[in-house]
């Protein structure tokens, strides 16, 4: 089976030896996304909210280049290094999917990339 790489200017570069996404027959696979603001290579991090807002916006614009929105995300995965914080990334997290939530897991990590708070992966269907 064919794979088509997915990159936008939108969303921040990779940051190691992967892509953005990946898309094949109708699978998108897009990468752990952290708080990084494609316009400036900063983190966008002043709370938790700003945090999870910009790794949503991350993923929306990659989802935006393949096509897709969050309605055809299937499956995501939550790394978060404090659990406490939990509460704040689901509320700010739940209103990207408009209650058309996606099979999830969510794992606390010692530590992220760029000592980020919150990264997110996704799986989308077309």
């Amino acid at each position: 089976m064919e794979k088509q790489i997915v990159n936008t200017n939108q969303a921040p570069a990779p940051i190691g030896p992967y892509n953005q996404a990946v898309l094949t027959g109708n699978l998108l696979f897009i990468s752990g996304q952290i708080c990084i603001d494609a316009t400036t290579g900063q983190l966008k991090n002043k709370d938790i909210q700003e945090e999870t807002h910009q790794v949503m916006q991350n993923i929306k614009v990659i989802l935006q280049e393949a096509g897709m929105t969050f309605a055809n995300v299937v499956k995501t995965t939550i790394f978060i290094t404090d659990m406490n914080r939990f509460g704040e990334i689901n509320e700010i997290y739940a209103k990207y999917f408009n209650g058309d939530f996606p099979a999830r897991e969510t794992v606390q990590v010692s530590a992220l990339p760029k000592l980020a708070n919150v990264e997110i992966s996704i799986v989308a269907t077309r």
